[in-house]
């Protein structure tokens, strides 16, 4: 593993594992490398190796997860390989969190929200996506992708501020899902064949087994997408854009697409533009849905509103322990050449938290 300093082109340190390295995650505190049967954690302010934990289970993909919010730097990792476990660490402290039993089938996503208080996960199968509250581990919502089909869950993403989750996989839809808890405050409704149907399955769920009745109660998606290309990797990133909620979408065949998301209403999401990322510099865009502000009695002009999320400058400063438990560090571990000390604010790695 290499870091460089990109603003000056220089190397700050260079380490060597005995086995490959499968992924990568880093904040302003930490940075984690995780091998196949072991994970480093190093200060990212001087590169120290904190911590190694070692003898995890088999985890041939590289699967783990870091809060990118630096005060609450909890990693998770698959606990088991059997099994969907998640096992959760504090970087800060240098402990082991808690356990969650999260799914029957191993893991295949795991994703923190932007303050690293939630936690979403997807077994192999693809079919169920839980929410966890961190560091308990509470299961807070638990939202059906589908029952068909499973299915490879390629991307699970959190919205800025923690209202959508969003989910896709080797299939053509991209499903978005809404965290929020209804209750039952709500006015009656009037008297429809649907919503009588629903009382009946509702009350149904007293009487079936814990299973089915767990499966009746389980959220749909609040919103979907429907790609032209199916059996395909594929990254989504829910962001906002001119104070307007967007879905991004990336495919593996070069492509970004931008869609509108209604977050009043849901609904399938409606595509605004198309752009080529393999240098044709083409750009498809969808006339009647673009990036433009919309007029005032659109629903997205009447919901938008300042984020919520607190900015970098009120967020709690970097640890300064600078490496307290450095004899952990294995001797195979050696810095570069040249002190290394990223002193500087605006020498840390750029990761935020703002919206673009």
């Amino acid at each position: 593993m290499n870091v460089y300093h990109f603003k000056k082109g220089t190397e700050i340190c260079n380490y060597s594992y005995s086995s490959k390295i499968l992924s990568i995650r880093l904040n302003r505190q930490r940075l984690v490398v995780c091998l196949e049967e072991s994970i480093y954690i190093h200060n990212i302010k001087d590169m120290k190796l904190l911590k190694t934990i070692m003898d995890t289970p088999p985890n041939t993909t590289g699967l783990c997860a870091l809060s990118i919010n630096h005060a609450n730097s909890y990693l998770a990792y698959p606990g088991s390989a059997t099994s969907g476990e998640i096992a959760l660490y504090d970087g800060n402290t240098l402990k082991t969190a808690c356990t969650i039993p999260a799914h029957d089938g191993p893991l295949a996503a795991l994703a923190f929200n932007s303050t690293g208080s939630k936690l979403a996960s997807a077994s192999e199968k693809g079919t169920v996506i839980r929410v966890f509250s961190i560091p308990g581990g509470q299961k807070l919502y638990e939202f059906r992708r589908g029952m068909k089909r499973y299915v490879n869950i390629s991307s699970l993403v959190f919205s800025m501020d923690s209202q959508f989750l969003c989910a896709s996989s080797n299939t053509e839809t991209v499903h978005i899902f809404k965290l929020e808890h209804l209750t039952d405050s709500r006015p009656e409704e009037p008297p429809t064949w649907s919503g009588y149907m629903g009382k009946m399955f509702q009350a149904a769920t007293n009487y079936l087994p814990a299973q089915v009745s767990g499966m009746m109660n389980q959220d749909r998606a609040f919103a979907t997408v429907r790609l032209n290309i199916s059996g395909q990797r594929n990254i989504c990133a829910l962001s906002t854009i001119q104070k307007l909620p967007r879905l991004l979408v990336t495919t593996s065949d070069g492509h970004l697409c931008i869609y509108n998301l209604d977050p009043q209403d849901g609904g399938e999401c409606v595509l605004i533009k198309k752009h080529s990322l393999l240098g044709s510099g083409k750009t498809e865009e969808n006339k009647e849905n673009d990036l433009r502000p919309p007029l005032p009695q659109s629903y997205a002009a009447t919901v938008a509103r300042q984020s919520t999320v607190p900015s970098t400058s009120t967020m709690p400063g970097y640890s300064e322990d600078g490496g307290a438990l450095r004899g952990e560090v294995i001797p195979e571990h050696e810095f570069a050449t040249g002190p290394v000390c990223l002193d500087d604010e605006n020498e840390f790695p750029p990761v935020s938290i703002r919206d673009p």
